[in-house]
């Protein structure tokens, strides 16, 4: 790994969230970082280098490497060229695969912003094993899918009791809008819920449970909130199943362990308007002709304005129980879906490359493979960890 020429590459860098984070990284990336911009088509990457020359000179000489996802011995290049490769390139259950593999064979450190459980399974049941024998750690999900998540419970048991069962609940609030890219791979999502459950099922099968502990990740029921008197909705994304996967990879998660993922409104009406939305949105990707209608409402590579996102923020409360001990501890921070996802992901990819980490191989989580320092790193980036109450 010392001698791979790139410490990050940056595959997708020409769509918006891809030059969002190529914009943070030209901001915050330490002297001495070696990175790479990779796509496609050698233009767009030749206008994204010249608007990151204007936010960092040294940006101006950015090498570029041209990689297709139908091509895997570009592909093959990009990874064994870098320690870190980011992708930003979805819908993943669709484009995704290919990088991934050359990652695990390379031995190269891989993130990614899947929100996509299906390909979450998929990559762990083909990918996961030859990842572990040559080091490389697959990480999906280090966007706002699902590092405010995996790290808040991770943050929130630092104030809880150790070695007794632990019950979180996490409440999400947000006024944040969505890309095209984000709505092609809910919509990709959508239209494949039988592929999805069965490679839960397959990876239920497969994957090795914790000796002697108990996780789970619970999706509970609608309900009021009792404190804040908002209701909440269980939330089936792949949040609670990225938090589990932590629980079950670090013993410090206890000998029983509980989440349950929730959305906070504060009115009835809201939630049944949401409800309808996207059952609708479901069942209507369903069939070939309403998805692509659907598909032609909002295209890949657009997205809300910079005043937009200006004006955007998220806020988790998390819940904790623990030997008779009870803490509310919150993550917050400004647009969810974009400038924070870009600053997490670059902070996971910056944190790969130059901190003391726990060794870790395979598909593994931020919280497992990074904890800490990625914890210090968001913070001191802007993001809030807190305790409300304890």
């Amino acid at each position: 790994m010392e001698q791979r020429r790139y410490d990050i590459v940056l595959f997708g860098a020409t769509g918006f969230t891809g030059e969002l984070t190529a914009e943070y990284i030209a901001r915050r990336t330490p002297a001495g970082c070696r990175w790479a911009l990779a796509g496609r088509n050698k233009q767009k990457l030749e206008a994204v280098r010249d608007r990151l020359a204007g936010i960092n000179p040294a940006c101006a000489d950015l090498p570029l490497l041209i990689a297709d996802v139908n091509d895997p011995a570009s592909l093959r290049e990009v990874a064994e060229s870098a320690k870190v490769v980011i992708t930003t390139v979805g819908p993943y259950a669709l484009y995704g695969e290919p990088l991934v593999a050359a990652c695990a064979e390379a031995g190269t450190d891989y993130l990614d912003l899947c929100g996509e459980p299906e390909f979450f399974d998929q990559t762990y049941l083909r990918h996961h094993a030859r990842a572990k024998e040559t080091g490389a750690r697959l990480i999906h999900a280090a966007g706002f899918d699902s590092v405010p998540y995996d790290l808040g419970v991770f943050y929130t048991l630092k104030h809880l009791p150790k070695d007794v069962p632990v019950s979180i609940t996490g409440k999400v609030r947000s006024n944040a809008f969505f890309s095209g890219g984000t709505y092609a791979s809910a919509l990709t999502a959508a239209s494949r819920l039988v592929p999805m459950y069965r490679a839960a099922r397959a990876r239920a099968k497969a994957e090795e449970r914790p000796a002697g502990r108990r996780v789970r990740a619970v999706l509970g029921k609608p309900h009021r909130d009792a404190g804040s008197g908002r209701w909440l909705v269980p939330m089936t994304t792949i949040d609670p199943q990225i938090v589990a996967r932590s629980a079950a990879l670090l013993p410090d998660y206890g000998p029983d362990f509980r989440y349950s993922h929730f959305a906070s409104f504060r009115r009835l009406p809201t939630i049944a308007a949401t409800a309808i939305g996207l059952a609708a949105v479901v069942a209507l990707a369903q069939l070939p002709p309403t998805r692509k209608a659907l598909s032609n409402l909002q295209k890949p590579g657009n997205g809300p304005s910079e005043e937009r996102r200006a004006n955007s923020w998220f806020k988790v409360r998390f819940s904790g129980d623990a030997g008779g001990r009870h803490v509310e501890t919150e993550v917050a921070g400004g647009d969810p879906g974009y400038d924070e996802t870009a600053k997490m992901l670059a902070e996971s990819a910056m944190c790969l490359v130059f901190d003391e980490l726990p060794k870790t191989s395979g598909q593994v989580t931020t919280a497992a493979a990074m904890g800490d320092a990625l914890l210090a790193r968001l913070v001191d980036a802007g993001m809030v960890f807190r305790v409300v109450n304890a």
